[in-house]
């Protein structure tokens, strides 16, 4: 989404090249956009990820040589250019489970991507973070120059992620059916460890073990181990109190039939699921370490975990949601006005004053 909101800003006044593997089609339709698309044969990412730097170079090349700017993200694309950080490897080795073939080639990918944007950050003109956790990583891990490191957060789009209005929530809790008790929700993936659902899951299966726990638990998104937790939630009583919605392209939607967004990952860059809950007003109980906490402020900090491992540190903020629920939503309001006033289009401006076009 940062991606699409840059080009399509940079795009309003000046030639954008595109090198992707896949590219919305509302950018595609742009006058000023020449989208240059990288296959990902076999659906093999290591594969397209080779593709993808190999197409980069050439379009650099060409881009430089016309005076034109060129960004890259990470260590997709090992050039001399400005370097938009919005994860970094060197920062989390993912646990993966399944078999020991796909354990060797995730371990094989992690390395190589590590390699790969260590190689690209030594080339970086400037390079541009998403949060002052990126900032501190890409300096201690990369080896990035200080005085060419630059935070720039992300933005939003206000009228996606708009206040959740009473009418809206009581028609959005009919549609999914979920009645008046509190909800939960968690949105992330379920093929790691590093978005912590099993701390998260952990927590849950104490708080439903006493009577008076009266929420439940929405989980959207997919992964290996989706089947492997819906098997486990079945097996531990937990089917009616934790409903698997996998992939869903209408999260802005569901989040507001939710009470609260629970997100104990081990490793956040940024975080902009969080960041978009927020915007709709929505409690967000995240862990501290992650970069969208660095912009909590004081009044939210009993959102924030110390610890993504520790589960009853979880349980703790779980319960003081459950208590203060209301006052918790009065509280975030105002954090989430000023999160919605700074749209995409702003964080693109700041961009472009760093890296001017000719």
């Amino acid at each position: 989404m940062a991606n699409l909101a840059l080009a399509r800003y940079l795009a309003r006044t000046n030639i954008v090249e595109v090198v992707t593997h896949r590219a919305d089609p509302e950018l595609v339709a742009l006058p000023n956009v020449r989208i240059q698309q990288v296959p990902r044969p076999a659906g093999l990412h290591l594969l397209g990820e080779i593709l993808l730097n190999r197409a980069g170079r050439r379009a650099a090349s060409k881009v430089r040589a016309a005076g034109g700017r060129v960004i890259v993200n990470g260590g997709n694309c090992r050039v001399p250019a400005i370097n938009w950080l919005h994860y970094v490897h060197r920062a989390y080795r993912p646990e993966i489970g399944g078999s020991p073939l796909r354990r060797l080639k995730n371990h094989y990918a992690t390395d190589k991507f590590r390699r790969d944007e260590l190689a690209a950050l030594g080339q970086a003109e400037s390079v541009i973070c998403n949060s002052r956790l990126t900032a501190r990583h890409a300096v201690d891990l990369l080896g990035a120059n200080p005085d060419r490191v630059h935070i720039i957060y992300y933005g939003t789009d206000p009228l996606r992620f708009p206040a959740i209005s009473t009418e809206e929530r009581l028609q959005t809790r009919t549609l999914l059916g979920w009645g008046d008790g509190p909800w939960a929700l968690y949105v992330g993936g379920l093929g790691d460890r590093r978005k912590g659902f099993d701390t998260l899951y952990a927590a849950w299966r104490t708080l439903c073990s006493q009577g008076t726990w009266d929420a439940n638990l929405a989980v959207v998104g997919r992964g290996a181990e989706l089947p492997v937790w819906e098997a486990r939630a079945s097996a531990d009583g937990l089917a009616d109190r934790i409903a698997f919605l996998g992939f869903r392209s209408d999260v802005p939607t569901i989040l507001a039939a939710a009470d609260v967004l629970v997100h104990p990952a081990r490793y956040e860059a940024y975080g902009l699921g969080v960041h978009e809950a927020l915007c709709r007003g929505l409690p967000a109980i995240v862990s501290a370490s992650a970069g969208v906490a660095e912009r909590y402020p004081p009044n939210l900090q009993n959102l924030l975990l110390n610890d993504p491992e520790n589960i009853d540190e979880l349980v703790d903020r779980l319960r003081d949601w459950r208590k203060n629920l209301d006052a918790n939503r009065d509280r975030v309001r105002p954090f989430a006005d000023e999160l919605r006033s700074r749209t995409w289009d702003d964080m693109a401006a700041e961009i472009q004053a760093i890296a001017p076009t000719p």
